[in-house]
């Protein structure tokens, strides 16, 4: 998986310049990169665990392995849709992330189709009054695709 950077502003003339690192900050050892903890770089196991066993039929099994390879495959990408977001509104000089500029990102990046789903939830979530305040949650069964032969 590669590596998160932070997002560096660039220059009125274009130019890219780092940061200077806080003045007491001690730079990061190789020790504490190695103890940074799975759990807080990928999403809860859990919860996509949960997730894949809503697509497929409940006598099927899902070896560990499978299940922390899309662990990490999903935060990568929301990790992705993210970064181009907040590109999005770092050129535009806002600081909040919003839904439009998700769908931005998925349409840039090459996800239209999943951006068309998406677009049709936003709309369902703003139409019942969701601000992102902790609602009821809606459980919906996705059923699985079948492609034509």
């Amino acid at each position: 998986m590669s590596e998160l950077h932070p997002i560096i502003p660039a220059q009125d003339d274009g130019s890219i310049v780092a940061p200077d690192p806080p003045p007491d900050a001690a730079p990061i050892t190789d020790q504490e990169v190695g103890e940074y903890r799975e759990q807080d770089r990928f999403l809860p196991i859990a919860n996509v665990s949960r997730i894949m066993k809503g697509a497929v039929p409940p006598t099927a099994k899902i070896a560990k392995d499978a299940k922390e390879c899309v662990q990490e495959c999903v935060s990568e990408f929301i990790s992705f849709i993210t970064s181009e977001a907040a590109e999005r509104c770092l050129a535009e000089k806002r600081k909040t992330i919003g839904g439009e500029d998700i769908l931005y990102a998925m349409g840039t990046l090459g996800f239209d189709n999943y951006a068309e789903t998406l677009k049709i939830h936003l709309a369902k979530l703003r139409q019942n009054g969701s601000s992102g305040s902790a609602g009821p949650r809606v459980e919906h069964h996705i059923e699985p695709r079948m492609d034509e032969e």
